[in-house]
């Protein structure tokens, strides 16, 4: 869980506690847990960019809200911004003396700004009344103190101000002086320089030293805890001043460690790095804000407190607000509904916006994908879903139109119940991926894709009987059994293959026994297809009641090995032995996330339309086998899956933990997690698990959930933003469908 303001701690300890272990009203105490929906915290960053002229130093928030930066050559200010619609710095010029000042340093007292300049310490509030002479021409930085005292230094000198007058001076006991903060409770203020920290009792007007060291670089005084935070350029420590020694060790196991600012907020430690900020939690794990997801630019200077829910994070580049808001997983659905419904339905399709400059998502298209009919197929299955659990008008419109999409895959090309991977209007073939696959139709206004995956099919499969099952309208209904019926049809009849326009079987869309039985055991495809393709008879025949599909699936089981395939252990998958063919090996080169995929969607149907009592045990033991390997990964779509299954146990805390730390921003910005020093680094394997712990959805690059959450660096520097209907709604609204995550519960 991320930062909160404190009042709303009593609100977020209720929450958590009704995460865990909450049982269904209207169901038998051992049968399941549910989530309930209550408010959590959700984060996001609005963005503001600097000109490549300014040299930026602090940023602060006074009680009113605004905010001003310090920049080398005087103050600037915050120009419009919104989330996902950056704004930028400008010059400030509220008051017009102000421009003949030479601002050298800035701070917050009272919520009220108060400045630095070569002559006074002086603020635009308390009626201007506040002016106070330091005597320092070259002074850069100063503290506050109790009554309006404020403690200056020009890096070499030290100068004690109050109303009275500058009242003592002396020079710096190790220069140059880096910065001062004050302890309020031993009225003293503490002095950093890069290897010292000395103490300045302003009553006694006595100092000394408090520690030496080497490569200090920030601090800050924790306020009730006695202690000081002393960043370094490898870390950083605290020290106790009760005790007056190191409290604890050293920790240089930072996400980076090289240290530019410590900040106190809200009781947690705040630190700016050389890449990115981050907030120490109370477990002692971080919570990472690195890349253009929450700031401009890599170097973190400083960090300060905005208001109770907001933090500025001030970067060479310009400046992140991070807003810490409240809200249930429903008010995120509503609004990731929106995102989808606004800029990423292309034809009824579920899409991905493209080719966007730097972020900016009024400069993107929609973009095709190979997959077009599996993304929307789990965006579709996800409004049917909220259909079944809400009766929304508005769900069952989008599943009419999407569904549309994913009926004209079938009639735009010539083979009949063949599913083209997409279609386009006529004239784009080489701006589109993949050219090379793209046929003519037979209307000249259109092109469709060939050479369609089993991963297609699957997905067609699993949201047709969804669509079969939950949604009561007819016409709706009928539409979608009549497509599964079409495309099992067109396997059946040619021989376990998906064919082709040219009258030869796809690459991928084979589930012949000859194909399948001829990998080795070993080879996830062996039990993988046969997985699959029995889930695709079985809803089949549960929709159409056409007995072909079950004959055949019996005599795949039976006579084929496909049962014996499909229950096969997930821990006997690994790579192909010395020997193998060339396709055995390359298939078995590692593990296969778009697998996971296609297991999962399989086992809607495998499961839910099992010919037998007999079989959905057995087709439990397989599935929940497999949600045990992904157990490490933390998807919210497997456990949501898996809930199906085993209601009684599967991860609930980890599919919630899923859904409420995925990032609100969705574009495909560059992340970099490989350098940090608080992960532990696993050798390479199979599984392609790099960390012993996956990091959260939104410190990570944007993913579909075929791709391995374990990747710790990637992205596409913000040329993209993905559609949250396949990411985000569809574990949602199946969560909610499902009913282990209730309905909003507001305070």
């Amino acid at each position: 869980m991320r930062y909160f303001p404190l009042r709303y701690f009593v609100l977020l300890v209720l929450t958590l506690t009704s995460t865990l272990g909450i049982k269904a009203q209207n169901l038998p105490a051992s049968s399941k847990k549910v989530h309930l929906d209550k408010p959590f915290v959700q984060e996001y960053s609005v963005k503001y960019a600097a000109s490549e002229d300014m040299v930026l130093k602090k940023a602060f928030a006074d009680r009113n809200g605004t905010i001003q930066v310090l920049e080398a050559s005087g103050l600037v200010r915050t120009h419009a911004g919104a989330f996902l619609y950056p704004g930028t710095l400008i010059s400030d010029r509220s008051y017009l003396p102000m421009e003949d000042k030479i601002i050298r340093d800035m701070l917050s007292l009272e919520g009220q700004f108060v400045y630095l300049d070569d002559e006074a310490v002086f603020s635009n509030a308390w009626a201007g009344s506040v002016y106070l002479p330091h005597e320092l021409p070259g002074a850069t930085l100063f503290e506050s103190g109790k009554g309006f005292t404020f403690l200056v230094s020009d890096g070499s000198d030290l100068h004690l101000v109050s109303p009275k007058g500058v009242i003592w001076k002396a020079k710096a006991t190790s220069s140059p002086v880096l910065d001062i903060t004050f302890d309020s409770e031993r009225n003293v203020f503490y002095v950093l320089s890069t290897n010292s920290v000395s103490v300045f009792s302003p009553s006694e007007q006595k100092r000394s030293t408090l520690t030496t060291g080497e490569g200090f670089t920030c601090f800050a005084f924790r306020q009730g805890k006695d202690r000081l935070a002393i960043g370094t350029d490898n870390g950083f420590f605290e020290w106790d001043l009760g005790k007056d020694q190191m409290w604890g060790t050293k920790n240089e196991a930072l996400p980076s460690p090289k240290l530019t600012s410590i900040s106190e907020i809200n009781g947690l430690l705040w630190f700016g790095s050389d890449r990115g900020a981050f907030m120490q939690k109370e477990d002692g794990g971080f919570n990472y804000y690195y890349g253009e997801r929450w700031v401009p630019g890599e170097e973190v200077i400083h960090v300060s407190q905005k208001g109770e829910n907001e933090v500025l994070l001030l970067t060479e580049q310009g400046l992140g607000k991070l807003v810490f808001t409240y809200q249930t997983l429903a008010e995120k659905a509503a609004y990731f509904d929106h995102q989808v419904r606004d800029r990423h339905i292309r034809h009824g399709f579920n899409a991905t916006l493209v080719g966007m400059e730097k972020g900016n998502v009024d400069t993107g298209r929609l973009g095709d994908s190979d997959n077009d009919g599996l993304w929307t197929s789990m965006y579709l299955g996800g409004e049917a879903f909220r259909y079944a659990v809400t009766g929304d008008a508005e769900a069952l419109q989008n599943v009419r139109e999407s569904l549309d999409a994913m009926e004209r895959l079938y009639t735009i090309n010539p083979v009949p119940g063949f599913p083209s991977r997409s279609f386009e209007r006529s004239g784009y073939i080489e701006q589109l991926s993949d050219p090379e696959r793209w046929q003519h139709a037979s209307d000249p206004e259109w092109d469709w894709k060939a050479t369609t995956s089993s991963d297609e099919a699957i997905g067609h499969v699993f949201v047709f009987g969804v669509i079969a099952e939950l949604v009561d309208n007819e016409a709706v209904r009928a539409k979608a059994i009549r497509l599964l019926d079409e495309l099992m049809q067109h396997i059946v009849e040619n021989d376990w293959y998906l064919i082709d326009y040219d009258g030869e079987p796809t690459t991928w869309g084979r589930w012949n026994p000859e194909y399948v039985n001829g990998f080795p055991t070993m080879v996830g495809d062996r039990k993988l297809n046969s997985s699959n393709i029995v889930a695709m008879l079985q809803t089949a025949y549960h929709f159409t009641g056409r007995d072909i599909y079950k004959e055949r699936a019996y005599d795949l089981m039976e006579n084929h090995g496909y049962l014996e395939n499909l229950m096969r252990p997930m821990e006997e998958i690994g790579r192909a032995k010395e020997g193998s063919d060339e396709w055995a090996a390359m298939l078995s080169e590692s593990w296969n996330h778009s697998d996971d995929e296609m297991y999962f969607l399989g086992y809607w149907g495998l499961y839910r339309y099992a010919f037998t009592d007999e079989l959905k045990d057995m087709y439990q033991k397989a599935i929940v086998d497999h949600w045990e390997a992904e157990r490490p990964e933390r998807d919210g779509l497997w456990n949501i899956f898996t809930a199906l299954v085993s209601p009684e146990n599967f991860d609930l805390e980890e599919a919630i933990w899923y859904l409420q730390e995925y990032p609100l921003d969705l574009i495909n910005w560059t992340i970099k997690n490989s350098h940090r020093n608080d992960i532990v680094l696993l050798e390479e394997n199979f599984r392609r698990q790099t960390t012993q712990e996956v990091l959260p959805p939104d410190e990570l690059q944007i993913r579909k959930h075929n791709a391995n959450r374990f990747g710790l660096d990637g992205g596409r520097d913000g040329r993209q933003e993905n559609s949250a209907g396949d990411i985000w709604l569809l574990p949602y609204w199946m969560g909610r469908y499902l009913d282990v995550i209730s309905e909003p519960l507001l305070p």
